[in-house]
């Protein structure tokens, strides 16, 4: 059975508030990471097959999340009344809209969004135009045969390992080895960063 992949794991959440330093309260939340990482799963699949409408889909998701009280953002929402976006309905529909989300304070507002923009480039979401589907059970086994390919034999020790790094990419995507490096005191350079909370973005799609 065929799923798509929207969870997103805590871990992740944890990760790259740590790493970033900004998490915390009147910082970066884990409801409005949720929020972001759940519209972005919207553009994502109410898309599929183009990449013009995707690109503007996850543009306009990010400005609707960051969206306040204060300061209204939803001018690249899409309009009307079947629209996504609470506020475009009520316009659609001639009634007032309250805005209740206070948004992002915007050092972080400014912070994030250099991050997420990289993540609407064009030749990143191509990678997304099929959806996103996936077998669990095939998913696992490709993670796994791409640390031990089938055609090598290795000692249990090697096999004992690999499996452990394959369950832990599997279940939490590469974020997950950050707690691992950093027991090793292995350092991690920004764009090893980037890479992995890419990865960890595109396979909760």
């Amino acid at each position: 059975m065929y799923r798509t992949c929207t969870k997103k794991s805590r871990l992740t959440t944890w990760e790259i508030k740590r790493t970033k330093g900004f998490g915390g309260k009147g910082k970066l939340t884990d409801k409005f990471i949720d929020k972001l990482q759940n519209y972005y799963g919207i553009a994502i699949r109410s898309n599929v097959g183009s990449i013009e409408k995707m690109q503007s889909a996850v543009i306009a998701a990010f400005f609707h999340c960051c969206s306040s009280n204060r300061n209204l953002m939803h001018g690249q929402c899409p309009d009307g009344k079947d629209s996504w976006c609470r506020y475009k309905r009520a316009l659609s529909d001639k009634k007032q809209y309250l805005e209740k989300s206070p948004g992002p304070p915007n050092s972080v507002m400014k912070v994030i969004k250099a991050t997420y923009l990289e993540l609407c480039d064009k030749n990143l979401l191509k990678k997304c135009l099929h959806g996103m589907t996936q077998n669990n059970n095939e998913s696992f086994n490709n993670v796994l045969w791409t640390i031990l390919p089938k055609e090598t034999f290795v000692q249990q020790k090697t096999l004992f390992l690999g499996s452990y790094i394959a369950v832990l990419l599997f279940n939490s995507g590469y974020l997950g080895l950050l707690p691992i490096f950093n027991y090793l005191k292995i350092p991690i350079v920004p764009l090893t960063l980037k890479e992995y909370i890419w990865e960890s973005t595109k396979r909760e799609l």
